[in-house]
């Protein structure tokens, strides 16, 4: 007996007899996991393994989590006398162990699990960089086959800790984030095995909504504002159903946290609807050509999880939330903030969350006493250069218009060589 289900967000059917992570039901809305438990446990294992609100049940390759700590340096200079940190990367110092230095490896390690107890032979997995790099890494860790694909915009960026000829990767040569997505969704009618499924997929969603199980195991309570950068919205929505089921559970407060969520401009489609109050967003903020004027291309999808049912617009909507533009001199003095205040060298995308809470505290919408949880969803890249090899992605390049014919002969190449 599985310890979970899967219920419809929309028409509230629950799917009692379906343990996969990759199915739909009602169109233009999210599946949930539902937890038999309702008493939030983290007591289980070690590493993210220690919670039992993940969509699997043997785990079988080590995982690191989330370490969450209480902000001395950053909460002093902000004038906030409780905040906490969410830090997701390497700074062995301080416990973290997650050697791609992203929280996408939460993601990459409950989907892996949960498709190896599906019985799915392999997945295709479309990236803008973190993904791409934590998938790499732990296909490699657990020996199950993904095949990435990734924009060529963010080819610069980007380094796996293995390489590149243990994992399969195509490079799209005339397109964004965007384009790769529908690349990989081709490759994965293709070869077989399926597209890992983006923010549908209900392991991506708990795997990443974990590093709210691992703070309030630390802070004892639901902070009463959370702060991430977003691209698609997956990591703000999981967030956002791990806090209900904290919720439900009744001993770490009954209100959800006030979701702060943020953009790097001029490339913040979610962030324009959201101040209009629009459910929908607008194809004139979508414009491929500002995402090349962004810091952060890790957050610069066109199909982010904002309109569906159960997605970023209800998640805001439900938490009383708020969202922020932020520009890049605004990223680049957030980044130096942060590692002078807190020791450590954080990623873009988590400058831009850092930028989104100094707005805050200067507009008044967070008070000094209130308890606020910063989540850096990627560091320590300089400290990791220290003890890590990193390798550059050596790609097969291909065009967004590549024949379905050409795609068969490229994967029976690249696949032959796995």
């Amino acid at each position: 007996m599985s310890h979970f289900t899967i219920k419809c967000r929309r028409c509230g059917k629950e799917l009692t007899e379906v343990y996969c992570a990759f199915c739909e039901h009602c169109r233009d809305s999210l599946l949930v996991s539902v937890y038999k438990d309702r008493e939030f446990r983290d007591d289980l294992g070690e590493g993210i393994w220690r919670f039992r609100w993940l969509p699997v049940h043997t785990p079988s390759f080590p995982q690191p989590g989330t370490v969450a700590y209480k902000s001395k340096g950053l909460g002093k200079s902000l004038g906030l006398d409780n905040l906490y940190i969410a830090f997701n990367g390497y700074w062995p110092e301080m416990g973290a162990d997650l050697q791609t230095c992203t929280f996408k490896e939460f993601e990459a390690a409950v989907v892996l699990q949960n498709a190896v107890e599906n019985r799915i032979e392999g997945l295709v997995v479309a990236s803008a960089g973190n993904t791409a790099r934590a998938f790499a890494h732990l296909s490699v860790v657990s020996g199950f086959p993904v095949i990435i694909v990734v924009p060529i915009m963010c080819l610069q960026e980007m380094w796996y800790l293995e390489k590149s000829s243990k994992v399969p990767t195509v490079t799209v040569s005339d397109g964004d984030y965007s384009d790769a997505i529908d690349v990989a969704k081709r490759i994965a009618g293709i070869s077989g095995f399926p597209f890992e499924g983006g923010v549908k997929n209900i392991a991506k969603r708990d795997g990443l909504g974990s590093t709210m199980l691992s703070a309030v195991s630390f802070i004892g309570r639901l902070p009463d504002h959370y702060f991430q950068a977003v691209g698609s919205g997956t990591g703000g929505i999981g967030v956002w159903e791990m806090s209900e089921r904290l919720i439900r559970d009744g001993r770490f407060g009954n209100t959800l946290p006030k979701m702060h969520l943020a953009q790097n401009l001029p490339f913040a489609p979610m962030v324009k609807a959201w101040h209009k109050d629009s459910r929908a967003l607008f194809p004139e903020d979508l414009r491929p050509e500002l995402i090349g004027e962004i810091t952060t291309r890790v957050l610069s999808t066109r199909y982010p999880a904002y309109s569906v049912t159960g997605g970023v617009y209800d998640a805001m909507k439900a938490s009383g939330g708020q969202m922020y533009g932020i520009v890049n001199d605004e990223v680049y003095y957030a980044m130096d903030l942060f590692e002078k205040e807190e020791g450590i060298d954080i990623v873009p995308a988590a400058g831009v969350a850092v930028g989104a809470l100094r707005r805050a505290v200067s507009e008044g919408s967070v008070k000094s006493s209130e308890t606020v949880l910063l989540n850096i969803t990627g560091g320590g890249e300089c400290r990791l250069g220290a003890d890590k090899m990193r390798y550059n992605v050596e790609p097969v390049v291909i065009s967004k218009k590549i024949s379905d014919h050409d795609i068969s002969e490229i994967l029976c190449s690249v696949l032959k060589k796995n």
